[in-house]
């Protein structure tokens, strides 16, 4: 379990920009990753495809998650432009519309 939430730092902490290579692990433990080292709790959803945003009002980072039918979950989209007030919602669709473009 450690290797896993290992590799998925890794792969976080050298993503740069709002698309993120697409990380994918059981639900449950991505999200005690983002809680127990991100300080991340959701913000909205899930939507309608089952992302939910995850956000840090301490550092700034934000986690775009969808999860799977199967149980697993992915990230797919990251960054650190998020402060606390901001508008989830507005977020989000700022977000998938840099994602799905």
């Amino acid at each position: 379990m450690k290797t896993t939430f290992t590799a998925f730092a890794a792969i976080i902490a050298m993503t740069t920009t709002a698309a993120a290579q697409d990380v994918c692990m059981n639900a449950a433990e991505l999200q005690s990753s983002l809680i127990d080292w991100y300080g991340e709790s959701p913000v909205s959803g899930p939507s309608r495809d089952n992302t939910r945003l995850w956000v840090s009002d301490a550092s700034g980072s934000w986690t775009l998650v969808r999860t799977l039918s199967d149980g697993n979950a992915c990230v797919e989209a990251q960054g650190g432009n998020w402060s606390a007030g901001m508008d989830p919602e507005e977020m989000l669709a700022s977000i998938q519309a840099r994602t799905d473009g």
